[in-house]
C-alpha cells in the first residue's frame, strides 16, 4: 500500500492506522521496520502508531538511549534507533534478540542498517520526502513481509 501525506499530522495518523489494524488482525506480525532518510518522519509515525496502542505516552527518538520501552496494553511497544548501529555486536549489546523473544511490539528505525537481524515476517515502511517545493510531503509504502500477508 502507498499513501501520501502532506503533514506531520498526516504521517502520523498513518501510523496510528496500522496500530488498529495491528489490534484487529493477529495477522499482522509484530515487528515493524522503518526506512528512511534523517528527517524524513520515522518518529512521527511512531507516535502516531503509539497513540493507539500506548495512549498518553511521550514518543522521543531513542537516537541515544538506543531503545525506548513504552508499557502499553495488550503489550508493550519496545522502540528502536539503529542509526548507530554497525554490527551484531552492538545489537547483542543493547539485547536487540531479547525484546524479540518478549511479548510486544517493535518498530525499529534505521532498519536498513540491520538488514541480517530482521525477523522473517515484518511490516516494512518506506518513508521518502516527496517535493521539495512542499517540506512536509511524503510517500509511505506500507508492506507485510513473509507471512499469511505477503
Amino acid at each position: 500500500m502507498t499513501v501520501r501525506t502532506q503533514s506531520t499530522a498526516e504521517t502520523e495518523a498513518c501510523g496510528a492506522e496500522l496500530a488498529k489494524q495491528m489490534l484487529d488482525d493477529a495477522e499482522i506480525p509484530p515487528f515493524v521496520a522503518l526506512y528512511g532518510d534523517l528527517g524524513v518522519g520515522k518518529t512521527a509515525f511512531v507516535r502516531g502508531f503509539a497513540s493507539v496502542i500506548a495512549p498518553g505516552v511521550t514518543v522521543r527518538s531513542p537516537t541515544f538511549a538506543l531503545v525506548n520501552e513504552y508499557k502499553a496494553k495488550p503489550r508493550p511497544l519496545f522502540h528502536f534507533d539503529m542509526y548507530r548501529i554497525s554490527n551484531e555486536d552492538d545489537l547483542l549489546s543493547i539485547g536487540f534478540y531479547d525484546y524479540l523473544d518478549r511479548p510486544g511490539i517493535c518498530l525499529v528505525e534505521w532498519s536498513e542498517n540491520i538488514p541480517y537481524a530482521l525477523p522473517d515476517d515484518y511490516v516494512r515502511v518506506a518513508l521518502c520526502k516527496d517535493d521539495a517545493d512542499k517540506p512536509d510531503s511524503r510517500t509511505l509504502t506500507i508492506e507485510q513481509i513473509g507471512g499469511a500477508g505477503a
